[in-house]
């Protein structure tokens, strides 16, 4: 008899991103993440003692997808790039973005503890590097821009808003330079 197939640990969380994705973060159980991986449900429980364990662990999985898929930028305009970016992935992935932004999982980070996590360094490095200032000021430009485009994305991500990318942008670029604007008023 050939031995079975070891399941991992990364494939029941990358089984369970996949769940997260096609059909939704509530979806996440080990029933279906057994069945994406043809297996079981007692490898899915073995490598994690709890669904929100596993859950945990999709999610940290999705915010990675997602940060590599914001950073995806490469113009002068980093800041609105990024902004476009996140827009985009709610309509490109709205599972996901409720997953992260509209799910019990994103509970108990407040703004402030968002604007300084070590996660958010590499966004606000490029920013910084686009329009200079010291990092505090990066900071006020980000959270502008970011409840700017969170909006857009949670309405398009929900259903209730066609993506227009051309309005999308005019109203993100004028966001971003009052933003600008403003935060050299404060200094």
């Amino acid at each position: 008899m050939p031995p079975k197939a070891k399941i991992t640990k990364e494939m029941v969380v990358e089984a369970a991103f996949s769940v997260a994705r096609e059909t939704g973060w509530e979806n996440i159980n080990a029933r279906t993440v057994a069945e994406k991986l043809g297996c079981s449900t007692q490898p899915v429980m073995y490598c994690f003692a709890t669904i929100d364990d596993l859950k945990k662990a999709a999610y940290k999985r999705a915010d990675d997808f997602h940060s590599e898929y914001l950073m995806n930028v490469g113009g002068p305009q980093v800041m609105l790039e990024i902004g476009l970016n996140y827009i985009r992935f709610a309509l490109e992935e709205p599972r996901l973005f409720r997953f992260l932004f509209q799910s019990d999982y994103f509970a108990g980070a407040t703004l402030l503890e968002l604007i300084d996590a070590d996660e958010l360094m590499p966004v606000l490095s490029a920013m910084q590097n686009a329009v200079g200032g010291s990092i505090a000021g990066v900071k006020e430009i980000f959270v502008t821009v970011f409840l700017f485009a969170h909006g857009y994305a949670s309405i398009i991500a929900n259903n209730s808003l066609k993506y227009d990318e051309n309005v999308i942008k005019t109203q993100l670029t004028r966001a971003y330079k009052g933003a600008i604007a403003a935060a050299g008023e404060e200094s």
